[in-house]
């Protein structure tokens, strides 16, 4: 379990908005909560391939390769 403080406003927005989709304010966090840990392993799996290229190919080699460009 997990308690946190918000602002007025923020907590405000938050009620709102679960008003208006018919849910509630501790699941809309859980969703912004999996959604931003969810982004920030896409982008640490990005970091991990770009560091992990070894070569650069331009649009036109990687097609040429594919047979994409007949």
């Amino acid at each position: 379990m997990l308690a946190i403080r918000l602002d007025a406003e923020i907590e405000q927005d938050l009620a709102l908005l679960a008003k208006k989709r018919g849910s509630n304010r501790s699941a809309l966090v859980r969703e912004a909560i999996v959604r931003y840990l969810e982004d920030n392993e896409d982008m640490e799996l990005a970091r991990q391939a770009k560091n992990g290229t070894t070569s650069r190919k331009t649009l036109k080699q990687l097609r040429e390769e594919l047979g994409l460009d007949s």
